[in-house]
């Protein structure tokens, strides 16, 4: 037999083995998550995979091969899973709840300089305040983006608050540049999940974005207006029964008030 020959051999039974363990484990889980490790730096890739190792097994397998396991998993309705497998990718397998997981890669992203011609993902916004730039070219680069300065015990102080990129607009050299001076770090990197799939639901799930903050500020404001609205209609709860009660406790004061006070009788007048 030549070389050729047992190469071909070795490499196709260590592409079954691989094949079978991951098999095994998508058997064995609940949650798979494909995403993508493009651009992520390896110091940063091995950090996350520590932070999950006792929530998911991170496995960096060619192509071919995540297909080929899919296929004989045997599982109905992983097969759609097939078309969102790529390079520069990565499979997480859990059994845990598939958002708790994404939760946690949305957790561990770190905060990244802007390039010129990237799309903004949201409005960049210069805040009011006072920078550490000093007064020479900063002033013209800041001035060419339509924002007041001023010069205060001799640094430059951002006068006015001023949207500088708008939501999905490219982002220009000079506004890349005056970001970097002012240290804003308008984008993150991290996993970002392609495609999630719940076996126990049976349910690919793609697109998801999940940002703790900015959900925790809608939380916060449905709940303020939920508790706005159980307090018009009387609704009695440990949330509202205080305001309730105290409410109750001011209209008893007014109508006690209203009746201690002496009724004047308005008489008719004679007509002459």
């Amino acid at each position: 037999m030549n070389k050729t020959n047992e190469k071909t051999k070795k490499v196709s039974k260590e592409k079954i083995e691989t094949v079978k363990k991951l098999v095994e484990l998508i058997k064995t889980s609940n949650t798979l998550i494909i995403a993508s490790i493009k651009n992520l730096p390896s110091r940063q890739f091995q950090q996350i995979r520590k932070k999950l190792k006792e929530k998911a097994q991170m496995k960096v397998v060619k192509k071919n091969i995540m297909l080929k396991a899919i296929e004989s998993s045997g599982k109905t309705g992983i097969e759609k899973l097939k078309d969102y497998v790529c390079e520069d990718s990565t499979i997480l397998f859990s059994k845990e709840d598939a958002f708790e997981v994404a939760g946690i890669l949305a957790e561990n992203k770190n905060a990244i300089k802007a390039k010129p011609e990237q799309i903004a993902i949201d409005d960049i916004v210069v805040e009011e305040g006072p920078t550490e730039l000093t007064p020479g070219p900063a002033i013209t680069e800041l001035g060419s983006l339509g924002l007041k300065i001023s010069v205060e015990e001799g640094k430059i102080a951002i006068k006015e608050k001023k949207i500088i990129v708008k939501k999905g607009d490219k982002i220009s050299e000079a506004a890349a540049s005056v970001m970097g001076k002012l240290e804003i770090l308008p984008f993150k990197i991290g996993l970002e999940p392609i495609a999630i799939y719940d076996l126990n639901a049976n349910k690919i799930y793609t697109d998801v974005k999940i940002d703790p903050e900015k959900t925790a500020e809608e939380l916060k404001t449905s709940a303020a207006k939920a508790l706005g609205f159980a307090q018009k209609i009387m609704y009695i709860s440990k949330d509202t029964i205080g305001f309730l009660i105290a409410k109750a406790s001011a209209e008893e004061r007014t109508l006690e008030k209203l009746f201690k006070e002496p009724v004047q009788e308005n008489k008719p007048q004679e007509v002459k």
